[in-house]
Order: structure tokens, then C-alpha cells, then sequence
């Protein structure tokens, strides 16, 4: 090729070589500052499309955790309200017992007797009050189906349901008249605890049904979320050890770039002196 003073060949091909180093420097720099392989949809547009659309299951999955963990903590209060209430139905039908005897007087009776009248309040104010925020859990008031959406997804496959109708007041175990009084009271009293423990019982066990359940949900949400971000990460997350490796490339490559360019730029040089 002749000496050419107008177009300089060698320095157009010199910066488009720099200009592509920067690029490959600039890109893997980004890269691993941001931890992200891909940093413009332009480098992998169908790679970005599905990890962004996994991202959003991600972010809904970790929600959906939250809310079986919740529900969990909905049944879990119910529970333990439960099982306070057949504590005290269990000391009960000990003072039954007891005052079924003629070991104790009626006088002790009458003593025995106060104390069975505060359990039973104490059995009707737990009732009224175990709640799990506005809710209340145990007076049946709130009977109706309870929903938990557990997945990232708006379907019904998304939503456990849990028809769990709780009702432990004391009118509807049947303990809110018993007296311990007198032996015939105290004996009709054994008979209405043991009826309310079963009540107790069934509750108990819909709620631990229903426990059971949300924690077969929760690990499979946890399963879910941890293999859809291992998924995320392959697509989108920037191999380091790739990137570094581009970058001592291109650094390299960029300064050799610019050693030629600066050579390049001297050609013209050379064209002028034949004209000297």
C-alpha cells in the first residue's frame, strides 16, 4: 500500500481495535462490580428475559414464605390458647374429683368451689382473648374459612385453605354453670369437663392437622425459593474468574492498542518527507 496523507488506514484500524478493547474492559469491569453477568439487555436478551421473570417468582416466593410462616403463627397462638384452656379443664376435674369425697367438708367444698369459679373465668377470658392481631381466634366469632396464599402465583393451587372453626368459650363446652359445691354438682362436673376435653380435644387436633400441613408448605416454598435463586444465578450472575480474565485481556490488548495507534498516526510522517 502507498503513502497516503489524507486517509491514515493503519489509525482507523488502530482505534477501531481500541475502541473494541475499551468495550470488552469497560463491560468486564461493570461486570464485576455489579456481580452481574448480564449488564444490558443487549448481551443476552432471552437470558435476561427469563431471569428477570424468575427473579419475580424469587421475590414472590419470599413473600409466600412469609405468609405460611405466619399462618403457621396463627395456628400456633390458637394452639397454645388451647392447650392453656385444657389445663384448666384438667385442674377441674381434679377439684371434681376431690369434691366428690367425703373427705372434705362442706366447708371445703365451698373452698374448692371458689377456686373452680375462677377457672372457668379464666378459661372464658382466654377464650375472648387469644387473638393473632385484630383477629380473634377462639370464640368463635371468626369461623369462617381462613385462606393463606402460599405461592407466587394469583391461582388457586396458591392458597391453602383451612376450614378451622374454634369456639372455646365456656357456654360452648358446656363448664359455664358447673359448681363443685356440693358432691351431686361436683360429680355432674366430672362428666361436663371430661365432654369439654373432648371438644378441646377435636380443636386441637383440626388445628394440628392444619399445622402439619403449612409445614410441609413452607419447606417446599423454602425448596422452591432456593433452587429458583441457583437457577438465577447461573443465568445472570457474572463469573469472576471469566471477568477478571477479560479484564487483564483487554487491558492489555487496549495498551497495545494505543502503542499502535500513536505508531499509526506517524505514517503521514513519512509521506511528507518524499515531498521535502
Amino acid at each position: 500500500m502507498g503513502l497516503r496523507i489524507s486517509t491514515n488506514v493503519g489509525s482507523i484500524t488502530a482505534q477501531r481495535q481500541l475502541y473494541k478493547n475499551q468495550r470488552r474492559l469497560e463491560h468486564a469491569q461493570t461486570a464485576m462490580s455489579s456481580g452481574k453477568r448480564i449488564v444490558a439487555a443487549a448481551d443476552d436478551a432471552a437470558g435476561l428475559a427469563i431471569s428477570e421473570n424468575i427473579r419475580g417468582q424469587v421475590g414472590g416466593l419470599k413473600m409466600a414464605k412469609q405468609n405460611a410462616l405466619n399462618a403457621q403463627s396463627v395456628i400456633q397462638v390458637s394452639e397454645g390458647g388451647l392447650n392453656e384452656i385444657s389445663n384448666i379443664l384438667i385442674r377441674l376435674r381434679e377439684l371434681g374429683v376431690q369434691a366428690a369425697s367425703d373427705t372434705v367438708s362442706e366447708v371445703e367444698r365451698e373452698f374448692l368451689d371458689l377456686e373452680a369459679q375462677q377457672l372457668v373465668e379464666e378459661s372464658e377470658r382466654i377464650a375472648q382473648s387469644t387473638r393473632f392481631g385484630n383477629k380473634v381466634l377462639l370464640n368463635g366469632e371468626d369461623s369462617e374459612e381462613l385462606e393463606f396464599h402460599v405461592g407466587p402465583f394469583g391461582g388457586d393451587e396458591n392458597v391453602v385453605r383451612a376450614n378451622v372453626s374454634a369456639d372455646a368459650t365456656t357456654s360452648t363446652l358446656g363448664i359455664d354453670g358447673i359448681s363443685v359445691s356440693d358432691k351431686s354438682g361436683a360429680r355432674d362436673t366430672l362428666g361436663a369437663v371430661d365432654e369439654a376435653l373432648v371438644h378441646i380435644g377435636k380443636m386441637r387436633a383440626d388445628f394440628g392437622a392444619v399445622q402439619s400441613r403449612l409445614q410441609m408448605t413452607n419447606s417446599n416454598t423454602e425448596i422452591q425459593f432456593e433452587n429458583l435463586s441457583a437457577a438465577m444465578s447461573r443465568i445472570a450472575d457474572a463469573d469472576i474468574a471469566f471477568e477478571s480474565a477479560e479484564a487483564a485481556s483487554s487491558s492489555i490488548l487496549q495498551q497495545a492498542s494505543i502503542n499502535v495507534l500513536a505508531q499509526a498516526n506517524q505514517n503521514g510522517m513519512a509521506a511528507l518527507k518524499l515531498i521535502g
